[in-house]
């Protein structure tokens, strides 16, 4: 029940508690608090007992923690092996390699082998397309910078 409460918020809780209700009466309120949650979980296994009935003898292995949601999820997934496939699917899937190979390619690096060149074309006297109509701009190559004379001239209007 009080699973993360930590030693200091424990200390500050008896400190606390000395304050409000003082050293004379602190050991009374104990007992009524005591008392109180004992007829709250009195109360509580009745209701799971008279539901456990109610329900008859198809769930009598019901478990009223089954209802949360985290639980429910939990015991499902324990025996279900397609879990297990994707599991070791993942684990043979890296996508820090596939995303650096395709940062690769964009950027124009190059550290696979690189695929078969084509074939040359035919000449343009034998019938094929001239060499002009063959060249396709490389997309995933970046442009080269001006040099430095070709630099744009700066315009501070335009600014």
């Amino acid at each position: 029940m009080f699973n993360d409460i930590g030693a200091l918020e424990l200390v500050t809780l008896v400190v606390l508690a000395v304050l409000i209700f003082g050293p004379h009466k602190l050991p009374q309120v104990v007992q009524d608090v005591s008392r109180f949650i004992r007829k709250i979980r009195e109360f509580s296994d009745s209701a799971k007992n008279d539901i456990r009935s109610e329900l008859g003898p198809d769930f009598k292995d019901f478990e009223f923690e089954d209802l949360n949601p985290k639980t429910f999820i939990r015991k499902q997934l324990e025996g279900n092996e397609d879990l297990r496939e994707l599991k070791e699917l993942r684990g043979t899937f890296d996508l820090r390699k596939e995303m650096n190979e395709v940062a690769d390619a964009v950027h124009g690096r190059e550290d696979t082998p690189a695929p078969a060149p084509a074939p040359e074309p035919a000449p343009a006297a034998a019938g094929g397309p001239g060499p002009d109509l063959l060249k396709k701009p490389d997309l995933l190559k970046k442009p080269d910078r001006p040099a430095a004379p070709e630099r744009p001239p700066y315009d501070s209007d335009a600014t």
